[in-house]
């Protein structure tokens, strides 16, 4: 017998989910699935064993609740879900409360309800069969991370002090009794938004989350909730619908979203009869340097889907501007993570065939953070990045609007005077301008690089206080 444990890291939405079984038995467990679930088919198939049980640490906010799909694709595996705190479902499951026990051939699993993140939170206990009391790791979810914890705040204000209350007493009473060598796994890395600057390792110990996680030093449950509160990023508008769907059941779609290939003449006429929102999703040099007019440039790595969440509707279909027609899975996958699921088609042939086609380009000018600094009295400079990282430094004279209030608070820029937008990267920045020229704002620029090009280039920083 040998212990079969693997770590499914999602990158963009930095999501951690567990394969835990034995090869011997043949049986095993997921914990937490992504809807795009081939991967722990492909993953148990190679290790030589069979899903059969299908955990969730809580409901989820950040991402589409894999579960209903993979027990669809697997055929014999049951969902396990918390019955603790309330919790209610719309769909068919098993109810999983505090103290029981499942075992997987040598290996032995205890649910413990940790409450705090949301009321129904469920961890997991992992122990040899010959030792239960001995427990060697925990599947964390999300109330202990690494460098950081679940945060109490999503379900409301009228909810958060309660459940920072129970997230105290979690950390407190249940990880800090656990011994130092237990492993902790949890369901979220960093650049995760369900927690205030969460580690970027993948695992840790209680031993030096107790030594170093600041959320585990506070003796009481005030200054506790005051730490909680004030670190915690943005709410990401669309994680109270992935909470609804999560609950009610996600549809079960089989496999990918199908996507129409359009020729180039076929997708303008859906543009012009507004069949979608058009969604551009190269990268943004490529974006800048020609694209059909109106395009939203989300440019296809990792973090669109926490992007998409932010600037779509999940109700309106999209028509997608691709990189290269081979991308198309990806891009799909990066979608559906986020509850994105219609498509009205994409543009056969990309750019290449729109421009064949002699139909009409648009462009976004590109400026260097040099040109940037030394034009800096004659641009109204825009900074989209969170209210974080702009307290932690930013361009001189450059004013704050974070990239998902840009539409709502747009009057507050002027339209006629020459724009130029940063972010961290280049990347959301090139969300805003996409969002800008098409509104209005003829004379815009994106600055690739952004606030990263300008560190490096050792040009001026302003900060409070200076």
């Amino acid at each position: 017998m040998s212990l079969v444990f693997k770590t499914i890291q999602t990158e963009g939405i930095a999501e951690l989910s567990y394969l835990l079984g034995d090869d011997d038995e043949g049986v095993a467990a997921i914990f937490d699935p992504r809807p795009d679930c081939d991967i722990y088919i492909e993953m148990a198939r190679e290790a030589g064993v069979a899903i059969t049980h299908i955990f969730e640490t809580h409901i989820h906010a950040d991402l589409v609740s894999g579960s209903r799909e993979l027990a669809a694709r697997v055929g014999s595996a049951k969902i396990y879900n918390s019955s603790e705190g309330d919790a209610e479902y719309e769909f068919a499951r098993e109810k999983v409360t505090d103290g029981d026990n499942f075992t997987f051939g040598e290996v032995l699993v205890t649910a413990k309800h940790t409450p705090g993140h949301t009321p129904e939170h469920i961890s997991y206990l992992i122990a040899e069969s010959d030792h239960p009391d001995e427990p060697w790791g925990i599947l964390t979810g999300d109330s202990l991370f690494v460098s950081s914890a679940g945060r109490p705040d999503l379900l409301g204000e009228k909810h958060t002090k309660q459940l920072a209350e129970q997230q105290f007493h979690t950390l407190r009473d249940f990880y800090l009794k656990l011994p130092d060598h237990v492993m902790i796994y949890p369901n979220h890395g960093a650049g995760s938004p369900c927690g205030a600057e969460i580690g970027s390792r993948l695992s840790s110990t209680i031993g030096y989350e107790r030594r170093f996680n600041k959320f585990l030093q506070f003796p009481d449950v005030q200054s506790f909730t005051d730490f909680a509160i004030k670190t915690a990023p943005p709410v990401p508008h669309y994680y109270p619908v992935m909470k609804k769907l999560n609950a009610k059941g996600p549809e079960i779609l089989g496999g990918l979203p199908r996507a129409l290939a359009l020729p180039a003449g076929q997708f303008k006429k859906a543009i012009d009869e507004k069949a979608g929102v058009l969604v551009d999703v190269r990268t943004i040099l490529a974006f800048g340097g020609g694209h059909i007019a109106g395009a939203l440039n989300i440019a296809g790595s990792p973090v669109l889907s926490i992007w998409a969440g932010w600037m779509l509707d999940p109700e309106r279909p999209i028509l997608l501007v691709l990189e290269d027609d081979n991308d198309l899975e990806k891009i799909l996958s990066l979608f559906v993570r986020t509850g994105y699921n219609k498509f009205a088609g994409y543009l056969v042939g990309g750019m290449k065939a729109w421009d064949a086609a002699g139909f009409p380009i648009a462009s976004i000018a590109q400026m260097s953070v040099h040109e940037l600094n030394q034009r800096n009295g004659e641009l109204q400079i825009l900074d989209v990045r969170s209210p974080a990282e702009w307290k932690k430094g930013r361009v001189p004279n450059a004013r704050h609007i974070f990239l998902p209030e840009l539409r709502k608070r747009m009057a507050e820029l002027d339209r006629t005077k020459p724009t130029a937008v940063y972010c961290g990267s280049g990347y959301r920045a090139s969300i805003a301008t996409s969002i800008l020229k098409p509104a209005g704002f003829e004379k815009v620029w994106n600055i690739p690089g952004s606030w990263e090009a300008w560190k490096k280039a050792k040009l001026p920083i302003e900060r409070d206080g200076q």
